[in-house]
């Protein structure tokens, strides 16, 4: 990632062996020591994980609430202290100087029970998450990601596990899904025996435990029924995708003796997360704004949401704008991102994502790679660098019955080009004005018909 490490001052600062570990350590002790240990007087959880982070905080935080508790939370899209809110303007999921003890100290102060944190494994590399009485971690699931940050996957993954080993060792309890293809790794590393053993401090979830199953079940009944008419339904409850979500979320909640009634409530009423698989309203066609940047949360995203022919629209398509993020972030995966995108879109429109210092160019040309590759080819591939101009052609493409989905920037306000500037961004906006257009266009289109009648 482009930024203050690209200095060649900080750039040397980060090749003397332990001298980057030692400061960042020091900064984790120092505002422990100045802020005088908050954590010890919450209850804080942290969620760790490739996917999902993010919406698995926002679902804890809605059942705790529900059930009258007084809440603090820190992730990517927010920092909430109680009542009080404002979008993480910071530029990092998990910040470092002492941020996340200024946090919990603030929350401690606003007489908040619990502290909700986002953890990431660049946020633990850097000693964020020490000196800090988590009660609770937990992990969504892993993938690939970082790989350039971290060296390897094994770096990647052993980040995580040293998260869950720190949780471990301070008398915390770490919850992992049993669900991901790693779980037998991360059971056995901590000592809860593997594939069949969950032991001490260590537990699992599913989203297929019998009580979730059964209540999901129950609820999605009742959201279908509730809702007038029944398409307004909450998209974000009636899929399956944040199934994962939602049972990492229960299993924290009820670790904490919080009773079936607010966790259904807090479903009921659940939203969603801004951009991350957020629906954009339209009569005409679904459109999908997404966060997905990685392999395995992109071809979640589209399994999710790929049209399946039906009586009324016997041939609807999905419609994709994709990208990647350059400054030497991830390019491993770009290929694959691409082959993805072949497998399951019907129209492809390659765009710009965050190219920092990179040729737009030759990102989209790894990506349309692996798209070359792929046993499937969409009906239409098309280069776009603009991303605004990238929207208009996918709707420019849109019929009724489609879906069309953007992926890689989600809520994010920037997209971050070369020299470090950026230019302000809002996907869901952007969409909003698209679909704007494209119904003004299918207006006229329709008075020149009935003109011509």
């Amino acid at each position: 990632m482009a930024g203050a490490k690209d200095i060649p001052v900080v750039r040397s600062f980060y090749t003397i062996p332990g001298l980057a570990s030692t400061y960042h350590f020091l900064w984790a002790w120092g505002g422990a020591a100045v802020h005088r240990a908050p954590s010890r007087k919450l209850c804080v959880i942290g969620v760790t994980g490739t996917k999902g982070k993010t919406t698995t905080l926002e679902l804890v935080n809605a059942m705790l609430e529900a059930a009258g508790k007084r809440t603090a939370l820190l992730s990517s899209l927010r920092v909430k202290i109680g009542g009080e809110t404002h979008k993480n303007q910071t530029g990092n999921s998990m910040p470092g100087r002492a941020y996340l003890q200024r946090f919990l100290r603030n929350a401690a102060r606003a007489e908040c029970e619990y502290a909700l944190i986002e953890v990431t494994s660049q946020g633990i590399a850097a000693h964020r998450h020490r000196f800090i009485d988590w009660k609770i971690g937990v992990i969504t699931n892993l993938s690939p990601e970082h790989i350039e940050a971290h060296g390897s996957f094994e770096n990647y993954r052993a980040a995580k596990l040293d998260f869950l080993k720190y949780v471990v060792r301070g008398g915390g309890e770490v919850l992992l899904n049993r669900d991901d293809a790693h779980f037998v790794f991360f059971s056995a590393a901590l000592g809860g025996g593997g594939a069949e053993g969950i032991a001490g401090n260590i537990s699992a979830f599913s989203q297929h435990d019998d009580w979730l199953a059964h209540h999901l079940s129950e609820m999605k009944g009742a959201v279908r029924a509730a809702a007038t008419p029944p398409a307004a339904a909450p998209k974000f409850f009636l899929s399956d995708f944040n199934e994962q979500n939602i049972a990492a979320a229960a299993a924290v909640a009820k670790k904490f003796g919080i009773a079936d009634a607010p966790i259904r409530a807090a479903l009921e009423h659940f939203a969603g997360v801004p951009g991350r698989m957020e629906f954009v309203v339209s009569d005409a066609y679904t459109v999908v704004v997404d966060y997905a940047h990685t392999p395995d949360s992109l071809e979640a995203a589209y399994k999710a949401v790929k049209p399946k022919p039906n009586e009324a629209y016997p041939d609807p398509r999905l419609i994709c704008i994709l990208g990647s993020a350059g400054g030497g972030r991830d390019r491993w995966k770009r290929p694959r991102m691409g082959q993805i995108a072949a497998e399951y879109c019907d129209e492809l429109v390659l765009t710009d994502e965050d190219p920092y210092d990179e040729d737009p160019k030759k990102i989209i040309e790894e990506i349309r790679a692996g798209v070359t590759a792929a046993a499937r080819a969409p009906r239409g591939v098309y280069e776009i660098l603009d991303r605004r101009d990238a929207v208009k052609k996918a709707f420019a493409l849109a019929r009724v019955g489609d879906v069309v989905i953007g992926t890689g920037k989600g809520s994010e306000d920037w997209i971050h080009v070369a020299q470090g500037k950026r230019i302000p961004w809002n996907e869901k906006k952007v969409f909003e004005e698209a679909l704007a257009e494209k119904a003004r266009g299918d207006s006229r289109a329709d008075a020149a018909g009935k003109a011509g009648e």
